[in-house]
């Protein structure tokens, strides 16, 4: 299994493939705010551990194993960004929010996480039911 730091860095390549076609290191590093030499010494260890081949000045691309991984870890992130919208989450906290979590659920409870969110979105009173709640719970807190 890949560590959170791993999991950011496999994430955050496989979006920089899906939208450019291509992963460099400093366009790594710019999305993660972090120096070229980080991002080198991690993708040695990611193509050590298989989930992407590294060839020095040529770039890397993701093994299978790692799309595999990627897909899911953006799936997971992409996940927890529409539940926290769903339940009424600010905007401006839902990002932070997400980077917070994401590493410390368990598959198992990213999958039930997916089927609140598909619960919530199957009936749209649902979401309605919960405003009420939550405007009723402002209220008391305002008193």
């Amino acid at each position: 299994m890949p560590t959170p730091s791993m999991e950011d860095y496999i994430e955050q390549i496989y979006i920089l493939i899906e939208e450019k076609g291509y992963a460099r290191v400093s366009d790594i590093a710019e999305a993660l705010s972090v120096h070229p030499s980080s991002v080198t010494k991690m993708v040695q260890k990611l193509d050590k551990d298989e989930y992407l081949v590294y060839e020095k000045y040529r770039g890397l691309v993701l093994t299978p194993k790692g799309k595999k991984v990627g897909k899911r870890l953006v799936y997971r992130h992409e996940l927890l960004e529409q539940l926290l919208r769903t339940i009424g989450v600010l905007e401006e906290n839902i990002y932070n929010d997400v980077e917070g979590i994401e590493h410390h659920l368990s598959w198992n409870a990213i999958d039930r996480i997916g089927d609140l969110v598909e619960f919530f979105e199957e009936d749209k009173s649902r979401i309605e039911a919960l405003r009420m709640i939550q405007m009723k719970n402002e209220e008391q807190d305002c008193k």
